[in-house]
C-alpha cells in the first residue's frame, strides 16, 4: 500500500511540475489586438427608426389600388441591409430599398395595396434586416366598401 501511495505521489508531482511552461510567452499581441477590433465591430449594429409603423388609408372602394411609403432612418452605427420584406397576404406588395443605408441616412419602404377585402382590413409587413431584433413589423389598414355600395365607413 505504501508503494502505491508513493507511486501516485511521484506521478502527480511529475505531472504538476512538467506543465509549468510560461503561458504569457505564448500570447501573440497582434492577434489580441485583432480580436479586440473584431469584437468592437460585432457590437456595431444598425437601428431602423420609422416615422410611423402604421398607415391608415381610411375608407376606400373595393378594388381601388392604394400606395404609401414608410420613411425610416438608420440611427445605428453600422450600415443597414434589408434582406427581405413580406406581407401577410398577396394583396399587399412591399418594395424595400436594395442598397445598404449608411448610419444617419434615411430611406423609405414603399407598400402597394390592391384594395381587396371588405369592411375593416389590416395587413402586416415584416421587414427582415441586420438589426439587433432581426425584423420590424409595419401595418396598413383600410375600411373597404363593396364596389358600387354607398359609402358607409367605420362606425365611431
Amino acid at each position: 500500500m505504501k508503494k502505491v501511495v508513493f507511486a501516485l505521489s511521484l506521478v502527480s508531482v511529475f505531472a504538476f511540475t512538467s506543465c509549468k511552461e510560461n503561458a504569457s510567452k505564448k500570447i501573440d499581441t497582434a492577434k489580441v489586438e485583432e480580436a479586440a477590433q473584431r469584437d468592437e465591430a460585432s457590437k456595431a449594429v444598425p437601428v431602423m427608426s420609422f416615422e410611423k409603423s402604421e398607415h391608415d388609408f381610411g375608407t376606400i372602394e373595393q378594388g381601388t389600388p392604394q400606395e404609401t411609403a414608410f420613411k425610416f432612418t438608420n440611427t445605428g452605427n453600422a450600415p443597414l441591409i434589408i434582406t427581405d420584406a413580406k406581407s401577410s397576404c398577396g394583396c399587399t406588395v412591399p418594395n424595400p430599398p436594395k442598397d445598404p443605408i449608411a448610419p444617419g441616412e434615411s430611406s423609405e419602404l414603399k407598400v402597394k395595396f390592391n384594395g381587396s377585402g371588405q369592411n375593416q382590413v389590416t395587413k402586416t409587413i415584416t421587414v427582415t434586416a441586420n438589426t439587433a431584433k432581426g425584423s420590424e413589423m409595419l401595418r396598413i389598414k383600410a375600411f373597404v366598401n363593396p364596389k358600387g355600395a354607398a359609402p358607409l365607413g367605420p362606425v365611431k
